[in-house]
């Protein structure tokens, strides 16, 4: 059997250090493209480095020279020029280009759940997810007008053991230990799905080099989906205390705390459920098994591993006070 050879731009975030693990497990011949090494991640062994920008085509052309690779997937592009820049740097030179789009480009409020990959994309409260929407645009174009050999994956809320999938990160599992309440956005009953980057990379690793997914678009999630105040107690059992939860609007929090605006009115307010069904006919050994039980436990695990990776930010506990206080 041929080996596949793949060039991932970016390869140290959550999505892509999982995803290059398996692809070497699975025998692809990987090259990873980026600015340097992750303080989060230790490098990959067996992996092929080469040094640029994932943001600037000019420094991927350099760092490429005249390579060809079978499949080439962007982890690190945001901007449809950066799109742009990536279908005339590789037309000719791969046989699939894979984008990492989002789930939050789906319409917010969502129309129906289930959602699927034709649920409209539409999300006017967050500029990131509009530019996804006008990335996947350009790459449909490239594909209908010229064959540009595309393939969409579109990602919801995936972490590993180094990320706190909640607003406030340490700070917030900090207060839980210190037997202070935290904040909880909406009336805490709202679905979410969590998705381990392991599983994820199941299913995605199972699309580089199919035919079949070329000129598509895929949603990859896990099949759990969670109330938020569950998120926050299971986060609160691994840390080895219970919770005290604050339901606070998502609007009067992201009035407090304008950073964490787009990514609660655009996103997390809204109750997502997929349907994973398009990805698994095309990769039927697709099973996503880490509950957030025990991803959450892996979390406090690492945090834990290191006092330098527990940082507490004092203007996020001293707005998550106000709003406490304001609320009560």
């Amino acid at each position: 059997m041929t080996k596949i050879s793949a060039l991932f731009i970016g390869g140290n975030g959550i999505i892509s250090s999982s995803v290059s693990k398996l692809a070497l497990e699975r025998g692809i011949e990987l090259t990873l493209l980026n600015r340097g090494v992750s303080d989060s991640r230790p490098p990959i062994p067996g992996v092929r480095h080469v040094k640029g920008d994932a943001g600037d085509t000019k420094s991927i052309a350099a760092a490429i020279g005249k390579e060809d690779f079978d499949v080439v997937v962007n982890f690190r592009s945001f901007l449809p020029s950066q799109v742009q820049g990536d279908v005339a740097l590789f037309t000719g030179r791969t046989g699939q280009y894979v984008y990492i789009s989002s789930a939050s480009a789906y319409q917010k409020p969502v129309g129906h759940l289930p959602i699927t990959e034709s649920t409209p994309l539409k999300n006017p409260f967050w500029q990131y997810s509009r530019d996804k929407i006008a990335s996947e645009e350009v790459l449909v174009a490239a594909y209908r007008d010229a064959g540009f050999p595309a393939t969409i994956v579109r990602p919801s809320h995936t972490y590993d053991e180094t990320t706190i999938p909640i607003e406030g990160g340490w700070t917030v599992i900090d207060r839980m230990r210190r037997g202070v309440p935290v904040v909880v956005h909406g009336d805490g009953t709202s679905l979410w799905t969590l998705t381990h980057s392991r599983d994820l990379a199941k299913a995605f690793v199972g699309l580089l080099g199919n035919p079949a997914a070329i000129g598509d678009t895929f949603q990859i999630t896990s099949d759990f989906f969670y109330t938020w105040d569950a998120i926050y107690r299971m986060l609160g059992t691994a840390a080895g205390v219970e919770p005290e939860l604050v339901h606070v609007a998502s609007e009067t929090i992201a009035r407090a705390l304008p950073d964490w605006g787009p990514g609660l009115l655009g996103d997390k307010s809204h109750s997502v459920i997929f349907d994973n069904s398009k990805v698994k006919s095309l990769v039927p050994a697709y099973v996503a098994t880490t509950t957030f039980a025990e991803g959450a436990r892996e979390i406090v695990e690492w945090y834990d591993g290191a006092e330098s990776r527990r940082k507490v930010d004092a203007s996020v506990n001293a707005a998550l006070d106000a709003l406490i206080a304001a609320a009560r």
